[in-house]
């Protein structure tokens, strides 16, 4: 990727190419076959200055700006209802209440335990925000796909999981569902699957969590170095924990990823030097127990339960990094927080 100033980028295009010296090398020639550098069509500052001061005028920003809260006809056209808060539409498959607020307590509940947590996916390194939550089409026969196919919405107007993050129906089902993404539990196949332990049974990670959740499961996902890198995309925390995921341990975290997680009540693991799903053993078919952490620890122990029944443990580093995390961690995450903190 490449970032540049508008006239920079006019520039490459008359080129014909990014790889030039501009410094050294014409950018084109004259119709007498002369070379045409940069520096001879760049426009100096003064030339820049003079042109806004005789182009750009206050009256322009005050006849652009003068109804700028009006709207055209199609906005005017949008029905809306009258009164404070906003009323939600169950039929919408854009914009839909989610659940944070759910069954929230007016005190906050306190660090989590995580006991017989099932892992609902081992991946390896640079797992990238949009593995995790992808914002491109909506593939048909995908969860999220299913859910608006269910809600006769037609093929044609599945549009993005981007243009659809105000419903958490969709991105909870688009959650792991890139097509791309590598889970270490089902080798050799691409894209949102897993297994459902105990049986091994195949499914989508959606639907997998789902099975989880009615049994009030607990899920971790295992990861390798730079997990969540990439955009700082809110869904990337959002999604894992509404899919139930309460811990995610890996060898190193995206440093807005890491925060984003905590944000949304999920606790960051991360192995210490030397260690990693590989030199552990970890399949996926473990049952995973974290002990309670108490709040600054740095470290907290994991027992692992092997399908045999042998029990290993090893200790973890702690990535909640700052007093104000922990309060976060501590209330389920920063929007509880901040609505505890409204109310009192």
């Amino acid at each position: 990727n490449f970032l540049a100033s508008p006239p920079l980028v006019v520039a490459y295009a008359l080129a014909g190419t990014t790889d030039i010296d501009f410094s050294s090398e014409p950018i084109g020639f004259d119709s007498e076959g002369l070379p045409v550098m940069l520096h001879d069509i760049w426009p100096d500052t003064g030339e820049v200055n003079r042109t806004i001061n005789s182009h750009v005028t206050r009256e322009m920003f005050k006849t652009r700006y003068a109804n700028v809260f009006e709207g055209d006809n199609l906005w005017k056209e949008v029905p809306v209802t009258e009164g404070a808060q906003f009323h939600w539409d169950n039929d919408s498959t854009y914009v839909r209440r989610p659940p944070y607020f759910d069954q929230m307590s007016r005190t906050p509940p306190g660090i989590p335990e995580i006991l017989e947590a099932r892992i609902l996916a081992v991946l390896g390194d640079s797992i990238t925000t949009d593995h995790i939550s992808p914002a491109g089409a909506i593939a048909v026969d995908s969860p999220a796909g299913r859910y608006l196919s269910h809600r006769e919405v037609e093929i044609k107007d599945f549009n993005s999981y981007g243009s659809r993050r105000g419903n958490h129906e969709v991105m909870m089902r688009g959650t792991f569902a890139n097509i791309r993404l590598r889970n270490l539990m089902v080798p050799g196949v691409e894209g949102g699957w897993t297994l459902l332990h105990p049986g091994r049974e195949q499914m989508t990670i959606y639907d997998a969590a789902m099975r989880y959740a009615e049994q009030e499961t607990p899920l971790v996902v295992i990861g390798g170095k730079e997990y969540g890198t990439g955009s700082s995309r809110d869904w990337a925390a959002k999604g894992a924990a509404l899919l139930g995921v309460r811990a995610v341990l890996v060898e190193s975290f995206e440093r807005i990823h890491r925060s984003n997680l905590v944000g949304m009540g999920v606790l960051p693991l991360q192995f210490l030097d030397g260690q990693n799903a590989k030199t552990l053993a970890i399949t996926g078919e473990e049952i995973i127990s974290i002990d309670l952490p108490s709040v600054g620890d740095q470290r907290v122990k994991v027992c692992l339960t092997r399908p045999s029944g042998d029990r290993e443990s090893f200790n973890a580093r702690v990535r909640i990094d700052t007093p104000k995390e922990w309060e976060y961690y501590i209330n389920g995450g920063i929007l509880p927080f901040m609505v505890r903190q409204l109310v009192d």
